[in-house]
């Protein structure tokens, strides 16, 4: 069995109008992508934004007219923007997923290796790690620049604060590379049972990482390292926070900053940290602080 897919070339209003349309038609599934390589870094609160020139992708069984859908398009927007058709064969599409997963090398011990993938090196540290309910699994500049930090972070005996653990992937090798004592904080419950779980399958003693809500954290709790890979806005304002949650002399790491957001966010953590020039992959940075005693 194979597939037809057609590709439209829509703006911004009209994507969600055509979307709906394309639903109500039969198709598999409908896919919202960039058009023209416009990035869109940190939406509002509620805001689920679009691009400017959003190219709509719908799949439809084969036996479906290209006709038939566009007529229908026509009937129900009035106006079709330009499309085109394309068939597709069909093939194990799970399959074709995963191979664009393969092992990563962070630093020089630490690997994020997919479950059904070999590690490459049996003598480097493997996080096991499959994409999905992940929210980061060490593909995107950020992850990555926070993994090669903590590889090169002396870590045995250390609590680590994981805020905005996501995944769980930064607190998971934090315990991997050797610290001690793990905390995941996050204010989605699903990241939550994400961490735990992806923990449980990387051989993670339950009492080696607990799992908060940002209201439920410790308050007692003092930091040795402090991880925060989130957005520049939120950084800034958890300043205060990660601050009161960090012992004397912890070290901290920040990412999800673009490099124009990088002094805004610096100057937020000096009252606090002496904070290191920024390391950058691409657009983003990560910044680097030292506790004062």
């Amino acid at each position: 069995m194979g597939w037809l897919q057609l590709v439209f070339d829509s703006g911004r209003e009209q994507a969600p109008a055509l979307e709906d349309a394309l639903l109500e038609l039969g198709a598999v599934s409908v896919t919202l992508q960039d058009n023209a390589d416009e990035p869109v870094f940190e939406p509002g609160i509620g805001e689920t934004p679009l691009w400017a020139e959003t190219r709509v992708l719908a799949l439809f069984e084969e036996d479906i007219e290209a006709e038939v859908v566009i007529a229908g398009l026509a009937q129900r927007l009035g106006q079709v923007p330009p499309w085109r058709a394309e068939m597709l064969a069909d093939q194990a599409w799970e399959r074709a997923w995963m191979a664009d997963f393969q092992p990563m090398r962070f630093g020089q011990r630490l690997w994020v290796c997919p479950s059904w993938c070999e590690p490459p090196d049996p003598n480097g540290v493997i996080l096991a790690l499959d994409p999905g309910l992940a929210f980061g699994t060490g593909t995107h500049p950020t992850t990555a620049l926070c993994l090669e930090w903590l590889d090169s972070q002396p870590l045995q005996g250390c609590t680590v604060l994981d805020y905005g653990c996501g995944s769980g992937i930064l607190a998971i090798a934090a315990l991997l590379l050797g610290a001690e004592r793990a905390i995941g904080v996050d204010n989605d419950p699903q990241a939550l049972l994400a961490t735990r779980d992806n923990a449980a399958r990387n051989g993670i003693a339950a009492d080696r990482l607990q799992t908060f809500l940002p209201e439920q954290t410790p308050a007692d709790l003092r930091a040795d390292v402090a991880v925060a890979n989130i957005l520049a806005g939120p950084l800034q304002s958890l300043a205060p926070t990660l601050a009161a949650l960090s012992g004397p002399g912890a070290r901290l790491t920040l990412s999800g900053i673009l490099a124009e957001q990088a002094e805004a966010v610096s100057a937020a953590y000096r009252p606090w940290f002496h904070m290191s020039p920024p390391a950058r992959r691409q657009e983003w940075v990560r910044l680097d602080g030292l506790k004062s005693r």
